[in-house]
């Protein structure tokens, strides 16, 4: 019997972005391309802040955040709120639903408090530390979602990974989708005239994906 219920659990859970090593390797050599550093302590945190460097999350009509997440780490940089605006809006235009923001940036402080609790997080140095760290990563929440809407989700990360915009990961412990954002995304974005893929399902236009891929 436990052995039939960890086999149907295990296939519930067969998710299109897994976490892996290679992705946490990937999500810091663009945080190292961009040079971003990874932020020590809330002393670091509110002097990027203040230069503009880290934008706020702004709850919107397609957009909501987590009413536990500390107001002073709903902020991320600026192609990611990009990004996150864009999807949510995307995402409103389909199911008439928000997408809830459920972590955004973190200290090296916060995620050594929080490796202490959770084996499975990422650390907070080496080249497989935690990309919250550079405030180019948001968690958005997968648990409540129903299967059209997981699998919206994951056609709309796959057309954006494709192009090199997004490194995403889904998470079985807290069910969402963490997705790390490219500082390419800026400049892709200034090409495109809408918001993209509200059917991420549909055939992508050869055109359209030539646009993207030319910013990387």
């Amino acid at each position: 019997m436990h052995k039939t219920r960890r086999h149907l659990r295990w296939l519930r859970w067969n998710p299109m972005f897994r976490p892996s090593h290679e992705s946490l390797l990937i999500q810091n050599a663009e945080i190292d391309r961009l040079d971003l550093p990874r932020i020590q302590d809330d002393t670091e945190l509110e002097a990027l802040k203040a230069d503009g460097s880290l934008l706020p999350i702004i709850p919107s009509e397609s957009l909501k955040i987590e009413s536990s997440l500390d107001p002073s780490r709903r902020y991320c940089r600026p192609w990611t709120r990009d990004f996150v605006d864009d999807i949510s809006q995307a995402y409103y235009n389909r199911f008439h639903q928000q997408i809830q923001v459920n972590s955004a940036v973190r200290t090296v402080k916060v995620q050594r408090k929080l490796r202490r609790h959770n084996r499975n997080a990422a650390p907070a140095d080496g080249d497989t530390a935690s990309s919250h760290l550079a405030g180019v990563t948001v968690d958005l929440q997968r648990r409540g979602m129903t299967k059209e809407q997981i699998r919206w989700m994951e056609h709309y990360l796959f057309y954006m990974k494709a192009l090199g915009l997004v490194e995403p990961e889904e998470e079985r412990r807290h069910w969402c989708f963490h997705i790390m954002v490219s500082g390419h995304y800026s400049e892709w974005r200034e090409t495109q005239d809408i918001v993209p893929m509200e059917h991420p399902d549909q055939p992508v236009p050869e055109t359209q994906v030539a646009m993207g891929s030319g910013s990387n």
